[in-house]
């Protein structure tokens, strides 16, 4: 992303009294201006407030390198985070167990003798009654959403004699990563976990960052036992990934790694699913995002509320806001970005995520889809009226929400529909975990005498065009045992 084409200066400062202030927003590629007036908020006795500049972009006066750039993410530096991620990879290849625990006494502060638990040996967390029913309704939407993931095998003769099918097997060994920095995620443990136990995967290991005590956070620990999980690695970062990749004397090695984090553990994925530890991961991962399509119908504090939602996760979020139409009243929803802001107790990473977002309006909701699916969100979410008739035209998208009453927590937590998704415009070209993720296809093929008499001359005849001869050998010498034992049998 060009932050010097667009950005949103958000900062902190102090006030002495209430006043407003009025800023000039210049529209890239007209030569208008727009007009907003900004509430400067009160908080607390100091009178710290955040105030809100966003920069605006209306579509229809932009070339289109001007929404190229627009559509862009910030860049990421990977050669540095290689550099500083490729030893710890080496190391833990080379040392296992202990180069995982040094580095966690480095990284995290804590040491202990045991990196690895075997869940079914761990006793059952305590949890608050609400919140072990508010992880268990989750569990069984998730779970009802992705077993009806589940198809049905089939077989077809493409001709008589010869039938092909599909056949899903599981993977073995999967390894699950749940972040554990700025926040904890047991909604990840269980986006992960879930489909992994409905798969039939035979050894899960769950890795995430110890608490100061050494200790699995609790509600991580219960979801991992409720949703299958066999072991959980005590373990964050590259160092984690490292341990799944490779295997250690306690860590079992996995095939494929899961989950979203920071770009040490992106890192650590991209270089570790091209080496000779022979694994997949998931999908290409940035940072969280959400872009928010809303018209005159929309509520201001529900699209405030939405931007924020996503803006939390972290500084380096990206949020975008699509004004489909007129008569939205912009300056109400930018103070209400304000208001809710400053009340977060994340509103410092609201903040500066805001910082490099923007606002773009649209002649209608035609163009506002139109320019979503340029941008292709992690999450999108449709607040106009009647949104449901929009779905159709949406191409390019991790997850959609449709309507006023379906805020994009809905889907990071309990809808029943997955949360690690494509982010950095990824969702043109990829979809997010599913069933899918934890299964790999087979095709069988079986023919009888009568098909490879059917089939075999035109295999031959194929085979003979590439030049490869050994190719048709194995069809032709086929056939002529079946026409000489037909021949043996006639006399």
């Amino acid at each position: 992303m060009d932050c010097q084409l667009f950005s949103v200066n958000w900062t902190k400062y102090l006030c002495k009294s209430y006043h407003h202030q009025t800023r000039h927003l210049q529209i890239i590629g007209g030569q208008r201006y727009m007009q907003h007036r900004f509430s400067n908020l009160r908080a607390g006795s100091s009178h710290n407030t955040i105030r809100c500049s966003m920069k605006s972009y209306r579509l229809s006066e932009l070339t289109q390198a001007e929404v190229d750039r627009l559509k862009a993410r910030p860049r990421i530096d990977f050669s540095s985070i290689f550099n500083l991620v490729n030893p710890i990879v080496d190391d833990v290849r080379c040392r296992g167990d202990a180069a995982v625990k040094d580095y966690t006494a480095k990284f995290d502060k804590v040491e202990f003798d045991k990196i690895v638990e075997t869940v079914g040996e761990l006793p059952d967390p305590e949890l608050d009654a609400a919140i072990r029913e508010a992880f268990d309704v989750a569990y069984q939407n998730i779970y009802a959403f992705h077993v009806a993931q589940k198809s049905a095998e089939r077989s077809v003769e493409n001709m008589k004699g010869v039938r092909c099918k599909r056949v899903a097997r599981s993977i073995a060994s999967v390894g699950l990563y749940v972040p554990g920095g700025t926040a904890v995620l047991p909604s990840t443990a269980l986006m992960l976990a879930i489909p992994a136990q409905i798969a039939g995967c035979k050894t899960v290991v769950l890795a995430t960052p110890p608490t100061r005590d050494g200790s699995i956070c609790k509600e991580v620990l219960y979801c991992a036992k409720k949703a299958g999980v066999t072991h959980i690695l005590k373990a964050g970062g590259a160092q984690a990934i490292s341990a799944m990749a490779w295997g250690t004397t306690s860590c079992p090695k996995v095939e494929k790694i899961f989950g979203p984090g920071n770009q040490y553990v992106t890192a650590a994925k991209m270089i570790l699913q091209n080496s000779e530890a022979m694994i997949s991961i998931d999908m290409p991962a940035g940072p969280s995002e959400v872009l928010v399509i809303a018209d005159k119908h929309a509520n201001p504090i529900h699209i405030a509320s939405d931007l924020l939602s996503q803006a939390e996760h972290g500084p380096d979020s990206q949020v975008v806001l699509v004004i489909a139409g007129d008569g939205v009243d912009i300056r109400a929803i930018e103070e209400e970005i304000s208001k809710q802001c400053k009340s977060l107790p994340r509103g410092e990473f609201a903040s500066k995520a805001l910082g490099h977002s923007f606002t773009v309006f649209a002649r209608d909701t035609v163009e506002a889809i139109s320019f979503s699916n340029l941008y292709a969100p992690e999450h999108l979410i449709i607040n106009v009226q009647d949104a449901e008739k929009w779905e159709s035209f949406i191409e390019n998208a991790g997850s959609v929400f449709l309507g006023e009453w379906t805020p994009e927590s809905v889907g990071d937590y309990a809808s029943g529909t997955n949360h690690v998704l494509p982010t950095y415009g990824y969702a043109r070209m990829y979809g997010g975990v599913s069933l899918d993720s934890f299964l790999k296809y087979m095709t069988v093929q079986s023919l009888t005498e009568e098909g490879l008499m059917k089939l075999g001359p035109y295999v031959a005849t194929m085979a003979e065009v590439e030049g490869l001869e050994a190719h048709k050998r194995a069809v032709t010498l086929r056939l002529q045992d079946i026409e000489a034992r037909r021949i043996s049998q006639m006399r």
